[in-house]
């Protein structure tokens, strides 16, 4: 079984002090994650993204986030979400990846996510949104 890092979009006004809340917020099917992942609303990391964390050490792009519940999951409020797009949007990949001592092999994949994970934080910053994030299998 495969484990994946999820990371969505919530508008504040949505959040739930709920751990069931939370929980549901990544129940949906395939096709409706799938229809979120293209608006740049949710993303989804491989099992690499622990080594994709190391890559942004010190910031909250990967696993930063304030602990909610017991799984855990972890919510980055809309704020920091907009200090995490601007860092992105202003990080050269080649520059991060250079420090890295990741797998060469790995520097396609990681270029994409980086893409991805740009775009995501954009768009979430752009709609004032924070971030729910857990780890699924």
């Amino acid at each position: 079984m495969s484990t994946y890092f999820h990371l969505r979009a919530v508008h504040p006004s949505a959040l739930r002090n709920s751990e069931h809340w939370f929980q549901r917020l990544f129940e949906d099917n395939w096709d409706t994650v799938r229809l979120r992942l293209d608006r740049h609303r949710e993303e989804m990391l491989d099992r690499h993204y622990l080594d994709q964390d190391a890559l942004y050490a010190g910031t909250d792009v990967i696993l930063g986030g304030t602990p909610i519940g017991h799984r855990p999951f972890l919510l980055l409020s809309a704020a920091r979400t907009a200090e995490t797009a601007a860092y992105l949007a202003s990080t050269d990949f080649e520059a991060l990846w250079s420090r890295t001592k990741a797998d060469p092999d790995l520097h396609d994949l990681f270029a994409a996510t980086h893409r991805d994970l740009t775009a995501f934080y954009a768009r979430t910053a752009e709609y004032g949104d924070a971030v729910v994030k857990c780890c699924l299998q």
